[in-house]
């Protein structure tokens, strides 16, 4: 349904997943209250005045958390003790390259590391529709967009695929598969 046609139908609350529908929905209403989830920068974006006091009609979830950048590199070093030369600066490359040929690398959404990539660490998504519901019913109850802030993850996810660690010939160690949340075999 086009966004425009959902706000003729004058609902109390909407809730946009994902970044790429808000844009159209914000076009449509500046009234309508909105909920969005799955956004990495939503000030950046133009939904939100700040994070803290988001303003306007719109205010949610993002599902990035700019420290994770760190926590990837921690995971990898664990994996990898012998690897970590200074990426940022052939970071093309270096996604390209380990793609075809499958080296070892850390992703941000599990769907990755159930796709065949080596572990991925990142944002729960159900989680964060739980949350978005938990907003939806305090607008249902009154309360203004504009005075709930933008909120980061809260919960993250570790997956492992040992399916990829053995073709890369490595073994993660029994304390990084101890965290895990989901140790694909």
């Amino acid at each position: 349904m086009l966004a425009m046609e959902l706000v003729v139908l004058s609902p109390d609350v909407i809730l946009g997943a994902a970044g790429s529908t808000v844009p159209a929905l914000l076009r449509a209403t500046r009234t309508v209250p909105i909920v969005f989830t799955q956004t990495p920068d939503p000030v950046g974006a133009g939904f939100v005045e700040s994070l803290a006091r988001p303003g306007g009609n719109a205010t949610g979830f993002t599902n990035l958390e700019y420290g994770l950048s760190g926590k990837y590199l921690e995971l990898l070093k664990e994996m990898v003790p012998t690897g970590s030369v200074p990426a940022a600066v052939h970071r093309d490359l270096i996604i390209a390259l380990a793609d075809k040929h499958r080296l070892p690398a850390v992703y941000p959404f599990k769907f990755f590391a159930t796709a065949g990539g080596l572990s991925s660490y990142g944002p729960d998504t159900p989680d964060q529709f739980r949350r978005a519901a938990g907003y939806v019913d305090r607008m249902l109850k009154g309360e203004r967009p504009a005075d709930l802030p933008v909120q980061s993850p809260t919960k993250y996810e570790l997956a492992i695929n040992l399916k990829t660690a053995k073709a890369l010939g490595l073994t993660v160690p029994d304390s990084l598969l101890a965290r895990a949340d989901e140790v694909i075999e």
